[in-house]
């Protein structure tokens, strides 16, 4: 999949029709009365807030180990923060290992000895647990609320979509082990248990070649022979947008501000536009009039 080039103009990004009273944002109108069958989420920034910040994790890390290498020793830490945020916005919303084989290739770019993507992505696993920590011990003991660490009105939205009757199934590039972990402290695991109708919970493994969200959704067409307008999808990442749009379903981009809980994204905005969204939203506040405009009701 090739990741849409932010730099190309789109003509639909002045702004697509808001439904009246709302925050919701229409680029592409559902044309279909095909009933809508599958949803599809992605976690992070989408329904989770768990990891918010990783970012801020991931390319200190990233730098601190190119500045090592030969050839960065004698590059400035700016220019090399630079580039690593670019490959790591690039890469977001795919597979954690992806953005580790690009660092991998960075270092030996650099005249470096890289070490296995795997053991990168350990690294960088057990820094953001320094930063996360708190959040999931403070969930599972009940110091926390889960409810301040959901995107708004996620829990509405799955409700609204359950009592409708659609399967919903959860994908993330974030290994599979956190997502069944971090989506059951914030009480979301029985919208997708396949034993109460759901579709089921997955994310990455180590083998890449395993996982990926094209490969759920083409499972979900097959295993419930739905032609694609029967699925929906919702995410903050180019992946599932583009993944969903390929197979002829409707994608709903979250543009969530993940540190404020408030308003929109306008970098995750424009990203989702250019992946080709029929709708943005800020979160899922506004959950009754999304449902409603999906139902056509």
């Amino acid at each position: 999949m090739v990741e849409p080039d932010l730099a190309a103009p789109v003509a639909a990004l002045s702004g697509g029709r808001y439904l009246p009273g709302t925050q919701i944002e229409v680029f592409h109108e559902r044309l279909s009365r095909a009933p809508i069958h599958s949803a599809l989420f992605d976690f992070d920034g989408t329904l989770s807030l768990i990891r918010e910040g990783w970012q801020q994790v991931m390319v200190p890390m990233m730098v601190a180990i190119l500045a090592e290498t030969p050839r960065g020793r004698n590059e400035r830490e700016a220019d090399l923060a630079a580039l690593v945020r670019d490959f790591v916005d690039r890469l977001t919303g795919k597979q954690t290992i992806y953005q580790m084989v690009e660092l991998a290739e960075q270092v030996r770019l650099r005249g470096g000895d890289p070490l296995p993507p795997l053991e990168y992505k350990r690294r960088y696993h057990d820094l953001l647990w320094q930063r996360i920590a708190h959040r999931v011990e403070g969930l599972r003991s009940g110091a926390i609320d889960p409810e301040q660490l959901r995107v708004p009105g996620a829990f509405g939205l799955l409700r609204g979509l359950k009592s409708r009757g659609v399967a919903m199934y959860l994908a993330s590039g974030t290994d599979v082990t956190y997502v069944r972990d971090e989506a059951d402290a914030l009480g979301l695991t029985p919208f997708f248990d396949p034993a109460a109708g759901g579709g089921g919970i997955y994310g990455a493994l180590d083998d890449p070649e395993r996982f990926s969200k094209a490969m759920v959704i083409q499972q979900i067409l097959r295993d419930h022979r739905l032609a694609g307008e029967e699925l929906v999808a919702f995410g903050d990442g180019y992946v599932e947008i583009v993944n969903c749009k390929e197979a002829g379903g409707l994608a709903v981009g979250v543009a969530s501000n993940e540190a404020t809980r408030e308003g929109i994204d306008e970098w995750k905005r424009t990203r989702l536009i250019h992946a080709g969204a029929d709708v943005i939203i800020p979160d899922f506040r506004e959950h009754a009039a999304l449902v409603t405009w999906l139902f056509a009701e």
